[in-house]
């Protein structure tokens, strides 16, 4: 079978070490695949030559098996796109758009639409200067899920929805997958992927760190943790556990990272007098800082 998206040697050289470098990478048929990085990392320029809409320096890239470049036409015809930001439509109603945008595909199914808009709570008869942020994503979601592709390609697709919608978006994902369609993703959100996602690509600096299936993420996980005692606090066993980093004592606080899961801090401190303990998620920028700190600048890739 055909993979969905195949890159080879892929790579966007804006100079200074910015851009896309050598990403070799194959997305399979049917498969959800995530693609996490920080800021600036080459998410956005890889989604941007996936769809033709920028030149690489060197590298190609094929969506089912047509040249992401000589055939765009044709790719996008297969292709759902979310992009990380939307075009201005000005003073057209949402429903101008999505005619609009239907027509050139050659037309979509009316009750599609309606049945999406209603799920997702989107008014098309507004004009879109008059949406808020959150309702400009929910028609981008619509335009991208109305006409059954083949491929979903979707750069930040949860940004500004609520929770509910963002709910009502992975349940669009999910029947789209059952309808065979394949999903390749850009996030922020660690638990956004791993809980959609089959495999996972990890950019950093515009080169490919690695991809990872869904075990393999537990590497990535962190916690931020604070822990209040009655009395002294059990420094040396909290510093032997398992995953525990950077533990900083302030009195009867305990501040410390923990990667991974949180039983061998857990068996360390109990019986010890826990009065208090606080655990939070880093953003996904925090935890590829930490994840990466100790790799050496990456060369320019540049020829």
């Amino acid at each position: 079978m055909t993979a969905a998206i195949t890159t080879r040697a892929l790579t966007k050289d804006y100079g200074m070490q910015r851009g896309l470098f050598d990403l070799d990478m194959e997305v399979g048929a049917g498969e959800v695949f995530g693609f996490l990085g920080p800021n600036g990392a080459g998410k956005t320029t890889t989604i941007r030559l996936l769809m033709g809409m920028i030149f690489p320096t060197r590298g190609s890239a094929q969506i089912f098996g047509l040249d992401c470049q000589r055939e765009a036409v044709a790719v996008k015809t297969k292709v759902g796109y979310l992009p990380g930001e939307l075009p201005q439509f000005g003073g057209l109603r949402g429903s101008e758009i999505v005619a609009y945008l239907g027509g050139l595909r050659g037309g979509v199914d009316a009750t599609r639409v309606r049945a999406i808009a209603q799920r997702l709570e989107l008014d098309l008869g507004r004009r879109y200067r008059e949406y808020s942020r959150g309702n400009k994503q929910k028609l981008g979601l619509l335009v991208a899920f109305m006409h059954r592709p083949a491929l979903l390609i979707l750069d930040e697709p949860t940004a500004s929805l609520d929770p509910l919608n963002q709910q009502t978006f992975y349940d669009l994902l999910s029947e789209s997958r059952q309808d065979g369609a394949t999903v390749f993703l850009s996030s922020h959100v660690l638990s956004e992927v791993e809980h959609v996602c089959d495999h996972v690509g990890i950019i950093r600096r515009g080169r490919l760190v690695s991809i990872a299936g869904l075990d393999e993420l537990h590497h990535l996980r962190i916690h931020h943790v604070e822990i209040e005692f009655a009395g002294a606090p059990p420094l040396d066993a909290i510093k032997g556990a398992e995953g525990v980093t950077e533990v900083r004592v302030d009195g009867s606080r305990i501040r410390c990272n923990v990667r991974g899961g949180f039983e061998p801090l857990l068996t360390a401190i109990a019986g010890r007098g826990v009065l208090n303990l606080v655990s939070e998620e880093p953003s996904l920028e925090e935890l590829f800082l930490s994840y990466y700190r100790d790799e050496p600048p990456l060369e320019s890739a540049a020829t």
